[in-house]
């Protein structure tokens, strides 16, 4: 049963508009894209297509006035380090970058070329810029979260799994490397107040993601899904081992839980695809990244798996039931 209907339909189709702002120029702009995941990835390609939306909705059409150049790096970092070569090589007018491991490739090949980020957990701790207000230097972009979440996550999975002994924070240290000093301090505090035993589990394949759950799952052990490109791309082998273990599981990511997760909470994060569209058409109209500040998500949505929970043996409370913005049956 869906409360709120997702932003971004997979693979819907684009209409563009028959007219542009009376101010839009008709000379061919360049617009470069790097995102972490595959291109079969049906999520990023809603998340792509609500960018592309955005765009349309603003005057630009590719073939029209406008080429993309996208690059899909499908979770390897090597691929990402060289598609930010390729792409800074092009010389785009503007570039839309997914994620911090993406972000900070790009920040190594230039410092002059328009970069606008979404899905960016820490963008001044990271480096992207000097401040959210006034960014200054080439960057601008959405961040996802504020650090809190970390502890709110916690807190999620207590209620909905109130017998737990342990809980886990799962990452990739390369992939995210802000996750030690943005979120684990809250993670770290919410889950002592809950009497819950709180555990760090790094993890740079299938193998040490199964190796980590197995583990929680002889240890009545729960499991926060950091914000992760890596995990994100490796969340059909999570929600797996979750499910055979009998680990409850908490993410940001609401296609997590519509993919057989327990619950999530987190932006909305087509809609921040969708608003990065709107800095990338500011930017082309010529205003520069240091005056636009970075913003933070304007929607969040919860969603739970009542499914998964019976699988898992819990029972979803009625309050949690009734903040859902998504109740998967």
């Amino acid at each position: 049963m869906r409360r709120r209907e997702f932003v971004a339909a997979v693979g819907a189709t684009v209409v563009w508009p028959l007219t542009v702002h009376a101010q839009q120029t008709e000379r061919m702009r360049r617009i470069g894209v790097l995102t972490p995941y595959s291109e079969n990835d049906p999520v990023a390609r809603a998340q792509f297509n609500a960018f592309v939306q955005g765009l349309a909705e603003l005057g630009w059409s590719e073939g029209r006035n406008l080429r993309m150049d996208v690059r899909w790096a499908a979770g390897d970092l090597e691929r990402v380090r060289m598609y930010a070569k390729e792409l800074v090589m092009l010389q785009p007018d503007v570039i839309l970058v997914d994620s911090t491991p993406q972000t900070a490739a790009l920040q190594r090949e230039t410092r002059t070329i328009p970069i606008v980020f979404v899905v960016v957990s820490d963008p001044v701790g990271s480096g992207f810029v000097a401040g959210l207000p006034r960014p200054g230097g080439n960057m601008t972009g959405f961040s996802n979260q504020d650090p809190t979440m970390g502890g709110k996550w916690v807190e999620l999975l207590k209620e909905i799994a109130p017998n737990l002994s342990r809980v886990a924070a799962m990452y990739n240290p390369e992939t995210a490397p802000f996750v030690r000093s943005y979120y684990l301090p809250p993670f770290e505090a919410a889950a002592r107040s809950l009497k819950i035993e709180p555990i760090v589990a790094l993890v740079h394949s299938d193998a040490e993601i199964e190796t980590a759950i197995t583990s929680l799952g002889r240890e009545s052990g729960g499991v926060v899904i950091m914000p992760d490109a890596f995990l994100n791309s490796h969340r059909a082998t999570i929600i797996s081992l979750a499910a055979r273990n009998n680990v409850p599981a908490v993410s940001q990511t609401s296609f997590i839980t519509r993919d057989g997760g327990l619950i999530s909470y987190g932006p909305d994060l087509a809609d921040l695809y969708r608003r990065g569209a709107g800095y990338v058409d500011r930017i082309l109209r010529g205003a520069r990244p240091s005056d636009l500040p970075v913003q933070l998500p304007a929607k969040f949505e919860m969603a739970v798996n009542v499914k998964t929970a019976k699988t898992l043996g819990l029972t979803v409370p009625p309050s949690l039931l009734a903040r859902a913005d998504e109740v998967i049956e």
